[in-house]
């Protein structure tokens, strides 16, 4: 099958979807598929006259690819594509994409995670992998998440959207109840999300998420075990706990080594982990997504389990934690991904 691995992008997860793509794409490739990846901002600029052959190029076109201990400089990503055009697609991306028989969504964030990448491969006629746009739109967004996780019945902290000028920080800063979260409601990776543990710190929290988005959320910070759980078809994978090196669990305590750890199979009972798995099966079919998902969660002292969020498209680096807990159950890392093109290739995108 010929494959076209879309990664990298113009998100602030540029780095980690780089890595995942390139997992994903020699993982294909060891079974055999003719994989490439393809940036889907950058794209490939200097190409053959038959665009086809790309396919059977050297190491599938993988970059060296690595997650460094901050996020990407995207202004400096912008300057290394020749057409500085306003595009956010690369050139010849389309076309390698009509060319392929199945793409391989490997990115994160913005432009892969909120739809429109999926939208724009629906229009094209190209089978992809992952869920569909609208799920995956809904997903993305942590508010419409939220009021879909509380129709389902999925137990989920407190929160609100918050409206506010920036001059108006200052005093919401010190009305807002606490402990609390504030998030960028289409942020990932840890990235636009604040834990402040005083007010001084949740008014910088106020100014600084703006960065990110400008929707933004507050939210109940619920104190407990860290827990996510990958749904893969119709079934879900064994709870992971996570135990971040530090109190938070950021963007560098998720990719750099010795951020954190995690425990797979999670320590919990039998009936905690059963707690968790259906919450995520439940919130996965509440939204419409499709293949795989992760949910995270919160298992307070009372043994409650609070949903947080869930990703249409986790990180699915060779040592991300959907290939970890896939490892659990006996399924190896290029197993996983051809799963995924599996289940994928034959779902039916519009009528």
């Amino acid at each position: 099958m010929k494959i076209v691995v879309l990664a990298g992008g113009l998100s602030t997860e540029r780095a980690v979807s780089l890595v995942t793509g390139c997992g994903v794409c020699r993982a294909l490739r060891e079974r055999g598929h003719e994989a490439i990846l393809v940036d889907l901002f950058l794209g490939v600029e200097d190409v053959p006259a038959d665009l086809e052959t790309l396919f059977a190029a050297p190491d599938g076109l993988c970059p060296e690819a690595a997650i460094e201990a901050q996020a990407p400089d995207l202004e400096a990503v912008r300057s290394l594509r020749r057409d500085q055009g306003p595009s956010r697609i690369g050139p010849h991306v389309l076309e390698l994409c009509r060319l392929a028989d199945m793409v391989f969504i490997g990115l994160h964030g913005e432009d892969g995670e909120d739809g429109r990448v999926q939208a724009m491969l629906d229009l094209l006629g190209v089978p992809y992998t992952g869920s569909g746009y609208l799920s995956s739109g809904m997903a993305m967004d942590k508010a419409a998440a939220k009021r879909m996780m509380e129709a389902a019945g999925v137990p989920t902290p407190a929160w609100r959207m918050l409206e506010y000028a920036e001059p108006e920080a200052a005093e919401l800063a010190e009305t807002l109840p606490m402990p609390c979260v504030v998030k960028a409601t289409t942020g990932g990776s840890s990235l636009g999300v604040f834990l402040p543990e005083d007010r001084g710190a949740l008014l910088k929290a106020l100014t600084e998420v703006r960065r990110f988005s400008g929707n933004v959320m507050w939210e109940e910070r619920i104190s407990g075990r860290e827990l996510t759980v990958a749904v893969l078809g119709d079934r879900a994978l064994p709870p992971i706990e996570i135990l971040p090196a530090e109190r938070d669990f950021d963007y560098a305590a998720k990719y750099q080594a010795g951020g954190a750890r995690e425990l797979c199979p999670a320590p919990v009972t039998e009936e905690e982990a059963r707690l968790v798995q259906d919450l995520a099966l439940r919130v996965h079919t509440a939204l419409g997504l499709e293949v795989y998902s992760r949910a995270d969660f919160i298992l307070d002292g009372e043994g409650r389990a609070w949903c947080l969020e869930v990703n249409s498209l986790p990180g699915m680096t060779p040592g991300s934690l959907i290939p970890k807990a896939a490892a659990a159950v006996g399924m190896d890392y290029p197993t996983l991904c051809e799963e995924i093109v599996g289940r994928s290739y034959h779902l039916k995108r519009r009528g």
